[in-house]
């Protein structure tokens, strides 16, 4: 196994000629897509991952310089395509990895067919014209309060990043992933996720996207959703009626629905 794949931990599986890579958000790892693969294996090939300090990713790989934005990670993405000569690929990404994805295709365009964003946002922060969602004290009071207690803030914010409180079993299981995560790496993702402005990347999108949102989500909006779509060139949009921010973890089926109907 090549350096790239024992670092970013790498697993291949999957039949047919078609190709789907899926990267997770902050705070998981490639086990979030235990629900949604199942929909796609026995006709695509797939490629998961973990970034570096999530799962069993190699930890030590780590570093400021490389990590401090998200073109690091993104880099990581388009090193994992040049590694194992990936082509003609749809990537899924959820959250923060929607825009790590649209940055990957930046890096590397002969390499990508489409893109699936689930959960995203451009920015989070709320500017003058825009509305993100979050208030920028209110987020300092958040990451604050990560720097100083990690696994208060997993079990005081995993709950609303899932919604769902009929099934407390997915909040559990949320906060659990993050609690998993190496927390002195998680402190600075959560920095670069929360604070990062892709904005004026959007445009430069050159492949067919689709955006699925829930109507009801703690971290983005049909606001943002919206956004996206009128100026990322061939962005659709699909809205579900799922709450939360994790729907692929909390209503697979509509999700794999929404993708399925996408890449037909």
């Amino acid at each position: 196994m090549d350096s790239v794949s024992l670092r970013n931990n790498v697993k291949v599986f999957g039949r047919g000629s078609r190709l789907l890579m899926f990267g997770h958000g902050f705070g998981c790892d490639q086990n979030t897509w235990r629900h949604i693969v199942p929909y796609f294996e026995k006709d695509y090939r797939i490629v998961v991952y973990d970034y570096v300090g999530a799962g069993n990713s190699d930890h030590s790989a780590y570093s400021d310089e490389r990590y401090g934005s998200l073109e690091g990670y993104a880099r990581d993405v388009a090193d994992i395509c040049e590694a194992l000569d990936l082509r003609g690929v749809t990537f899924i990404g959820h959250s923060v990895s929607s825009m790590i994805g649209l940055l990957a295709a930046k890096l590397q365009p002969e390499r990508f067919i489409a893109m699936v964003f689930i959960g995203p946002s451009p920015r989070y922060i709320n500017d003058k014209d825009y509305h993100g969602g979050i208030d920028r004290g209110d987020l300092e009071d958040l990451l604050e309060l990560m720097d100083s207690n990690y696994l208060g803030w997993s079990k005081m914010i995993a709950p609303q990043i899932m919604s769902n409180p009929d099934r407390p079993h997915l909040a559990r299981e949320l906060t659990e992933s993050f609690c998993s995560t190496d927390p002195a790496i998680a402190k600075k993702f959560a920095r670069v996720t929360f604070l990062s402005d892709n904005r004026a990347d959007l445009a430069s999108m050159a492949v067919p996207s689709l955006t699925i949102q829930c109507k009801d989500d703690f971290l983005t909006s049909e606001t943002v959703s919206n956004y996206i779509r009128e100026r990322m060139p061939g962005n659709e949009l699909v809205l579900l009626e799922s709450s939360g921010h994790c729907p692929h973890l909390s209503d697979p089926e509509a999700v794999a629905g929404a993708i399925k109907n996408f890449i037909a």
